[in-house]
């Protein structure tokens, strides 16, 4: 495919070991290619790039990957696994693994319920407490 774009992850040594993580944690995942210095891999059929460029630059939440979740048990299973090992948690689903790449875990259903009026405000309360999401309280606030 001509012009495809993907992220390219800039790694600390560790590009190789990120790739293997990710791919173990997202379904219809790959490592493509692999060498030292640059390894290319698929998750949920994604074409992603990480490089061992070195300890210049470093993650922060200027850039994140969201994952869309149907299901309490997708948003429990993603955020254990991404925080496991050294990852931390955030606020209003926002978390950090152990590389220190930022992601967002959101249900589906939150869109939804930010669209109805009569719901927004207290949704939008209930979410800011929030780490990780609860679907059940979101629908019930």
């Amino acid at each position: 495919m001509t012009n495809q774009i993907y992220p390219c992850l800039w790694f600390d040594g560790q590009a190789q070991a990120a790739a293997k993580f990710y791919c173990s944690i997202f379904k219809n995942s790959k490592i493509t290619a692999d060498n030292q210095m640059v390894v290319t891999f698929e998750l949920n059929g994604k074409k992603f790039m990480g490089l061992n460029g070195g300890p210049h630059f470093k993650f922060n939440e200027a850039v994140s990957f969201v994952v869309d979740c149907d299901t309490q048990e997708e948003i429990d299973n993603y955020w254990s696994k991404l925080t496991a090992d050294g990852g931390s948690e955030g606020t209003c689903g926002w978390l950090k693994d152990k590389f220190g790449v930022s992601w967002q875990i959101v249900p589906t259903v939150l869109p939804k319920l930010l669209s109805n009026p009569d719901k927004a405000q207290n949704v939008m309360q209930a979410y800011m407490k929030m780490k990780k999401f609860d679907i059940r309280e979101l629908e019930n606030a």
